[in-house]
């Protein structure tokens, strides 16, 4: 994510290697923000680590719960 601030959604898909409709489904859900700038939605850097971040805590209280 070197220096940009704010990516397409196509873009964003493909850096956290999500299918469109996966990715629809997480904006609608809540778990991922995004913007709209005039017709354009754009997802910020600052969302795409948080996401990351949702899935890690997601991902380590389900390996302590499951041990």
């Amino acid at each position: 994510m070197a220096g940009k601030e704010l990516y397409r959604i196509t873009e964003a898909m493909e850096i956290l290697s999500l299918k469109r409709s996966v990715m629809f489904e997480q904006l609608r859900a809540g778990r991922l923000r995004s913007v709209t700038v005039g017709r354009t939605r754009l997802v910020p850097a600052t969302a795409i680590a948080e996401y990351v971040d949702l899935l890690e805590r997601e991902a380590a209280a389900a390996a302590h719960t499951a041990s």
